[in-house]
């Protein structure tokens, strides 16, 4: 290598220490803000005990050289009484100093802990706000999953580190102004030498710092990986398939694989960080007892006295400490700096789908319908068109049926409707008006929606339910009317607690229910809603013929007033609907009734007498 290209190496690296140093300070600000708002009385308590404490060792070490001087004072006059009435008040001023640090270190510890529990919430309580908030299309991003999982990694844990370590410096910093004044008026050169020793140290953590966290955010897929194979041995959902499969050893060895992994790696850091920290810290300690050798050489020499010699190699350890602690203590920053930025970035991450600044009210009731308008999507980073050039009207009142082979876009199509996903092109629009120009929470509010990947909550019968009318959700005439709607209310009959019984297994005394229950719990909470949109993406696919059946005869009176969208692959049932939209490849194949495409002999009739053979 080159003189230029090692100077330019030299340079890039400067360059790259001043930017993550200018990134991890400023993330002080939203640090202290979150103590502040997640726990004011703590954030308080440290300001105040920061400023007392910082006082408090060269006092200390002041009045331990005084009472060494009054000792000596004491031996030099053979009058040991005389001694004592000299050294008795300092005594007693280095109790009281000796109690104040207790006192405070005991508020400190009850304060981290109070501080601990608070901002560990705060924390969790903004991420899953955040997470709430933003678009469906960042959850089927992994590398969405990687920056939630660098922003949670230890996140509330950073945050209060990087505010008591801030606190503490500013402590220590105070405390070294006072030692740093004492010893340059005795002898400048100890300062430097004890500063100077302190340096190589502080720039070699620095630099394992920033590889430290480098290595933790550029693990994050394996991180994850890890959480998710820990799940699979753990989760009543895979462990029948795990056990039959025989897929524990596998899956065990995989696990220890990627540990051993991001181990090994963390361990090879760690050795040299370890091993750099030794000699650093030799040659620290080294620059001590040189100046220690030197303050007794000037007591010998009868330029301090005894208690003079005690104070300045009281003075001397202090000094040196507080700068290892201070140079700890900033690079400390430095690095939950560097971990905070995570957390801020991921709190700065907006919603790309957004309620307008004036949104306009959605009709109710609808009076025309629902209209696609030659509508085309493709999910983001995908070159591949799901929908393309979708235009239909569902008339209000409709029953309309979605109908094609698996990928042919008709979930798509309702993840449009309700918004979490907008239109690449085209727009939908109800009675006229572009559904873009809603507020999201009142367009919800107005359709009623089962996706066939529906929630199993780990919660009580009346939550299940009620969970789809929040509103509603402490109204038990409202969920036990849904209940009934959906099926539900056969289920209830058959708990012991009824509505209160706790489902799944999860939880102490709770209930597992089929996968036919649990859809029937799911039709009932898409029931809750009193809009006049009702949307069932698969709603029988867990049923038997029998409540398929049940639930069908009576669904043209469930849906009375409603306009409907039911997507499902049984053709037995998507007969009942007033006209039926079949979707091949992203695009309308066809449309129109049951009657109608039979009559046409194109994909429909094909697909449904390829069923109706089965049943012959």
């Amino acid at each position: 290598m080159t003189d230029e290209q090692e100077s330019l190496s030299i340079q890039q690296r400067w360059q790259q220490w001043r930017t993550q140093t200018a990134e991890a300070l400023h993330t002080l600000p939203a640090a202290f803000a979150m103590v502040r708002e997640a726990d004011p009385q703590g954030a308080l308590v440290y300001s105040i005990t920061t400023i007392v404490g910082a006082g408090l060792p060269a006092a200390q070490a002041y009045t331990a050289g005084r009472i060494v001087d009054s000792v000596a004072q004491g031996m030099t006059l053979g009058d040991a009484w005389a001694g004592v009435a000299v050294a008795a008040p300092w005594v007693g001023i280095e109790l009281g100093l000796v109690s104040v640090a207790f006192i405070i270190s005991q508020v400190r510890i009850l304060a981290d802990h109070t501080l601990n529990a608070r901002l560990s919430n705060y924390v969790a309580t903004r991420v899953m706000t955040k997470s709430s908030e933003l678009d469906i299309q960042y959850f089927e991003d992994p590398a969405f999953y990687d920056r939630l999982q660098n922003a949670r990694r230890q996140a509330e844990f950073r945050a209060l580190a990087l505010v008591t370590g801030s606190f503490a410096l500013v402590q220590q910093f105070i405390s070294l102004l006072s030692f740093l004044v004492l010893v340059i008026s005795f002898a400048p050169v100890l300062a430097l030498i004890l500063f100077g020793a302190s340096i190589p140290a502080f720039i070699a953590q620095g630099r394992y710092s920033r590889l430290f966290f480098r290595l933790l955010t550029r693990r994050a897929p394996e991180f994850r990986q890890l959480r998710y194979l820990e799940e699979l041995l753990t989760s009543d959902k895979t462990i029948k398939e795990v056990r039959l499969f025989g897929l524990a050893a596998p899956i065990m060895q995989r696990y220890t694989a990627t540990f051993e992994q991001y181990y090994n790696e963390d361990l090879a850091l760690s050795k040299k960080r370890s091993l750099l920290s030794i000699v650093w810290g030799f040659i620290s300690t080294l620059s001590f007892y040189v100046a220690y050798g030197y303050v007794v050489w000037m007591a010998l020499r009868g330029a301090v006295t005894i208690g003079g010699m005690t104070f300045y190699i009281a003075l001397l350890r202090q000094s040196q400490t507080t700068f290892q602690s201070i140079f700890s203590g900033v690079n400390g920053l430095l690095e939950n700096g560097m971990f905070m930025t995570n957390l801020i970035e991921f709190f700065a991450i907006q919603p790309i789908i957004r309620s307008p600044e004036h949104p306009v009210p959605v009709p109710d009731p609808m009076l025309q319908g629902i209209t696609f308008h030659n509508v085309s999507f493709r999910y983001p980073d995908h070159a591949e068109w799901t929908l393309r050039n979708i235009s239909f009207t569902i008339n209000a009142g409709e029953t309309m049926a979605l109908v094609g082979l698996n990928g042919a876009g008709k979930t798509t199509l309702v993840k449009l409707l309700t918004r979490l996903y907008d239109p690449t092109e085209g727009y939908i629009s109800i009675d006229g008006i572009d559904i873009r120009q809603f507020g999201l929470d009142d367009l919800n509010t107005h359709i009623g929606v089962i996706f066939q990947d529906f929630v199993r909550y780990q919660m009580t019968l009346a939550d299940n339910i009620g969970f789809g009318n929040i509103a509603q959700r402490d109204n038990p005439e409202r969920i036990r009317r849904a209940a009934v709607d959906g099926g539900a209310d056969e289920i209830a009959d058959t708990l012991q607690n009824g509505y209160d019984t706790m489902l799944g297994r999860q939880f102490q005394q709770g209930r597992e229910l089929s996968g036919g229950q649990w859809q029937k719990i799911a039709l009932s909470r898409a029931f809750m809603r009193d809009g006049g949109i009702l949307i069932l993406d698969e709603p029988t696919s867990a049923l038997d013929a029998q409540r398929e059946h049940e639930v069908f005869v009576g669904f043209r009176e469930l849906t009375k007033g409603r306009t409907a969208i039911l997507i499902s692959h049984r053709f037995s049932t998507v007969r009942i609907a007033d006209r039926i939209a079949v979707l091949a490849g992203g695009q309308l194949a066809e449309l129109g009734t049951h009657t109608e495409l039979i009559a046409n002999n194109q994909g429909y009739a094909q697909l449904f007498e390829m069923q109706a053979s089965g049943y012959r």
